[in-house]
């Protein structure tokens, strides 16, 4: 009932922000957007080095089943002993790396949207245009009545009638 009132009073109060603290607001968060992208970026080098790792550790699995493999042609108890102990721990390490790069991957995806979503945000108020209203976000109002009445509308609603 009082959604489109309230919503032309945030459209109101958005549009009487004075052009100074509007720049300072639209510098602070080019700042924060610019932070962001870096972290995105460190993301990025971190998942790389991790890919890298993953890499490497392959490899040295496959060498060292190589050699395995070469000590059970020739029947080196002892190497085959040695082999099979590093054979164990690469597999290891290839397992636990492999988690982290996917770790690493669906935070990265995650940093990036929110990145994005904080572009548009920003790019929504240097042009001027107030933000949608996130109703979706809203929590329950634990004080609303039974006609689902908001405590705090009616604590507007009779602030409003004591104005008057």
């Amino acid at each position: 009932m009082f959604e489109s009132l309230r919503q032309s009073l945030n459209d109101l109060l958005a549009r009487a922000t004075k052009p100074e603290d509007r720049r300072d607001v639209l510098a602070r968060m080019k700042d924060t957007l610019v932070r962001a992208r870096m972290g995105v970026d460190d993301l990025r080098a971190g998942l790389q080095k991790a890919r890298a790792q993953v890499d490497a550790e392959r490899r040295e699995l496959e060498t060292v089943q190589r050699r395995k493999a070469l000590a059970e042609g020739i029947q080196d108890a002892e190497t085959i002993a040695v082999a099979t102990r590093f054979e164990q721990h690469h597999a290891e390490r290839v397992a636990v790396l492999a988690q982290k790069v996917e770790v690493q991957e669906r935070e990265l995806a995650m940093a990036e949207r929110e990145l994005e979503e904080m572009t548009a945000e920003f790019k929504r108020h240097a042009i001027g245009a107030v933000p949608p209203p996130s109703t979706a976000g809203r929590m329950a109002d634990p004080l609303a009545d039974e006609t689902g009445e908001s405590a705090l509308d009616a604590i507007d609603a009779l602030a409003r009638e004591r104005q008057r």
